[in-house]
């Protein structure tokens, strides 16, 4: 390898360093985005499926009366 190509690999290697860094992190990425917005959809549907057992398990108890397991 030459020097001439060590140095044009290191001109290039830290001008790409400068532009990232005055670009600045951006922010997430459109795949990021898909997933934050996934995880958001699935937590809230957790949410609702426990509350919804939440409240047919109370339902149950005032029908069946208290249960064995619940003290």
């Amino acid at each position: 390898m030459s020097e001439q190509s060590v140095g044009n690999w290191k001109r290039q290697f830290l001008e790409a360093g400068k532009t990232g860094l005055v670009a600045g992190k951006s922010g997430p990425s459109t795949r990021e985005a898909q997933l934050e917005a996934k995880v958001a959809e699935l937590t809230q549907a957790l949410g609702e499926a426990a509350v919804e057992l939440w409240v047919w398990k109370k339902s149950a108890e005032g029908r069946l009366g208290p249960s064995r397991t619940s003290r």
